[in-house]
């Protein structure tokens, strides 16, 4: 059921809901700096201040990763017109892998692309992510015509699961469901695709999840 229409969000509650998602994933390795630093200030054993120093460095590392995906993922990056580079998303989102139970694997063309194609598809990658909460492969592809894409996100790993938030929201939002923060993604997941005339769809494929968004044919449904 396409329920995009039937209880729209507001802007204002949206970008809160978005904001405190990035504020979420972000909390964790910054966090883990500040503890880091504590150790430095107040222990003196060598050991201790070399394992603070690592998870400072590490957690870091993490900390810059997500804020790189997040402004690619969810913010405006460029004029309203711009094209992106495949290439940077890639980048951005080994990044983020780099801290995750999953493994990616790239199949995409090396050329630039609308902006706001690359933001789905980042979307897409965080919903191919949460479908594999114990790790596993998340494989992109990006098929057909630059200007009109089809873009697929398959997930293998062990429990392999459509996520519960996907499977209400994605499509949009019913008068009875409350949206959170966490919810929040994949209604706007929803949102980025129908704005860009694209049908979108999560299901499972024997044992894979598979997310798709492709354009369909003038007068169909999305």
């Amino acid at each position: 059921m396409d329920m995009s229409e039937t209880n729209d969000v507001s802007a204002l509650e949206l970008a809160a809901l978005m904001c405190s998602r990035v504020c979420h994933d972000v909390i964790s390795p910054v966090g883990a700096i500040i503890n880091g630093l504590e150790v430095l200030a107040d222990d003196d054993d060598p050991e201790m201040k070399a394992h603070a120093m690592e998870l400072i460095t590490k957690s870091a590392a993490q900390a810059s990763a997500k804020l790189q995906f997040a402004r690619l993922c969810f913010g405006a990056a460029g004029s309203a017109s711009a094209e992106l580079d495949l290439q940077d998303a890639k980048a951005v989102a080994e990044g983020l892998m780099m801290g995750e139970r999953a493994a990616l694997t790239w199949n995409a063309p090396a050329a630039t692309i609308g902006k706001d194609y690359v933001k789905l598809l980042l979307n897409m990658i965080l919903i191919g992510m949460a479908a594999i909460p114990r790790g596993g492969e998340v494989a992109v592809s990006v098929d057909g015509e630059l200007a009109k894409p089809t873009l697929r996100i398959r997930s293998t790993g062990q429990a392999a699961r459509i996520p519960e938030e996907t499977a209400k929201f994605l499509g949009g939002r019913s008068p009875d469901r409350f949206l959170d923060a966490r919810a929040a993604q994949p209604y706007f997941t929803g949102l980025v695709a129908r704005s860009l005339g694209l049908s979108i769809d999560a299901r499972m494929d024997g044992e894979a999840f598979v997310i798709e968004a492709s354009f369909v044919d003038s007068g169909a449904g999305v």
